[in-house]
C-alpha cells in the first residue's frame, strides 16, 4: 500500500520567525516527538504541553552564543554540505512545514532532502559539543530517533541519514530506517499529548529538571490552604517523601564525611588516584566580586537608579505535624 505524501501546510520562506513559531505551537513538530512522549533529557510532557497551550512563551535562543542551538543552526548548512561531499548525496531544502495527511497535528520541518537516493530521502543534521557528543558514543540517542521516526511518519518516507558533527570535527553518518511498529505506537503517544493539549488538561510531572521549571511557571502561588488529611494516595506521597528526605540526610552526612576523610587524606595535593578511579582537588582562579552594600552606602542615589525588582519563587518546605504549631 502506497503511503500518503506529506501536505505542504505553510512555506517558510514567506513567513517570519514569530509566524513560524505561531504554525508550531499549532502541532507537534519532529522536534517536540520526544519530548511528548516523555523521552527527552531535555524537555518534559508538562514543559510542552505549557508550550503547546500558550501559558508560556517560547523562549527564543537563536542569538545567544551560549545556547547549542544557535550553533545548531549556524552550523546545518555545513554539516550539510560535509555530508555531500562525504556521500555524494545532493540535498536541498524544502523550505516547508510539513502536516500528516491523515494526522493533522502532526508537523515536521525536516532540515534537507536528499535527491535521486532510492535508499535515503531525507537528511537530519546534528552537532554536538564536548557534553552532548557523548550521548552519541553508543549511536543515534533515543530522543534523536523517535525524532527521525516521526519525520518519516509525516513525510512516508522510507529512511533518513542523520550527519551529526562531534566536537567540531568528526563527522559521523547514521541510517535510521522506517520502523512502522514504532510510528504506530509513537502516533497514539503523540495523539494522547494532543488529546490533553486541546482539552487543557496537563500531563503529570515528572521528577526531570523541566517539570520543575514548568510548576513554577504555571503555578505562580498565592495564600489558599487546602486540607489533603482525608486524600490516602497524596498522604502515602507525603509520607514516602518525608520517609526518603531522612533516608537522604542521613547519606549526604556520609557521603560528606567520606569526601572529608579523602581531602584530609590528600592534603595539598591537587589529585589522588584510587584502583576505581581518581579525584582532583584544585583550587579556582581568584576572581573579582562587586561589593554592593559598599556602593550602595557610599552611592544611595545612584544604587536607587539601577535597583530592579527581582520577581520572587516558590519555595517547597515540608514540615511534619509534630513541629507543627496550633
Amino acid at each position: 500500500m502506497k503511503k500518503q505524501a506529506a501536505l505542504r501546510l505553510v512555506d517558510t520562506r514567506t513567513i517570519d520567525r514569530r509566524q513560524w513559531l505561531d504554525v508550531r505551537k499549532g502541532g507537534i513538530g519532529s522536534s517536540d516527538a520526544a519530548a511528548a512522549v516523555g523521552l527527552n533529557p531535555y524537555k518534559s510532557p508538562l514543559e510542552l504541553w505549557l508550550e503547546k497551550t500558550g501559558r508560556v512563551e517560547v523562549v527564543e535562543q537563536r542569538e545567544d552564543m551560549e545556547a547549542a542551538t544557535y550553533w545548531g543552526t549556524l552550523l546545518e548548512p555545513l554539516v550539510a554540505a560535509a555530508y555531500t561531499a562525504k556521500t555524494g548525496n545532493k540535498v536541498r531544502r524544502l523550505n516547508a512545514v510539513l502536516q500528516h495527511p491523515s494526522f493533522p497535528y502532526l508537523l515536521a520541518n525536516i532540515d534537507r532532502e536528499v535527491i535521486g537516493q532510492t535508499g535515503v530521502q531525507i537528511l537530519e543534521c546534528k552537532t554536538a559539543g564536548e557534553f552532548g557528543s557523548r550521548l552519541w558514543k553508543d549511536g543515534v540517542p533515543e530522543y534523536v530517533q523517535l525524532q527521525v521516526q516521526h519525520q518519516l511518519a509525516v513525510t512516508g518516507k522510507q529512511a533518513a541519514d542523520v550527519a551529526v558533527l562531534l566536537c567540531g570535527q568528526k563527522l559521523e553518518i547514521h541510517r535510521i530506517e522506517r520502523d512502522e511498529a514504532l510510528i504506530a505506537r509513537l502516533i497514539v503517544l503523540e495523539t494522547r499529548f494532543w488529546d490533553g493539549v486541546e482539552q487543557g488538561i496537563e500531563p503529570p510531572a515528572d521528577g526531570s529538571a523541566s517539570s520543575a521549571r514548568a510548576l513554577r511557571q504555571l503555578y505562580r502561588g498565592n495564600d489558599m490552604r487546602l486540607d489533603f488529611r482525608a486524600d490516602e494516595a497524596l498522604n502515602q506521597q507525603f509520607e514516602a517523601l518525608v520517609a526518603l528526605n531522612a533516608e537522604l540526610d542521613t547519606k549526604g552526612q556520609l557521603a560528606e564525611q567520606l569526601k572529608q576523610t579523602l581531602q584530609q587524606a590528600m592534603g595539598d595535593a591537587s589529585k589522588a588516584v584510587f584502583r576505581a578511579g581518581e579525584v582532583s582537588f584544585k583550587r579556582s582562579k581568584d576572581g573579582r566580586g562587586f561589593d554592593t552594600q559598599r556602593f550602595k552606602a557610599d552611592h544611595p542615589d545612584l544604587a536607587a537608579q539601577y535597583a530592579s525588582i527581582k520577581p520572587g519563587t516558590r519555595r517547597f518546605v515540608l514540615s511534619l505535624a509534630a513541629d507543627i504549631p496550633h
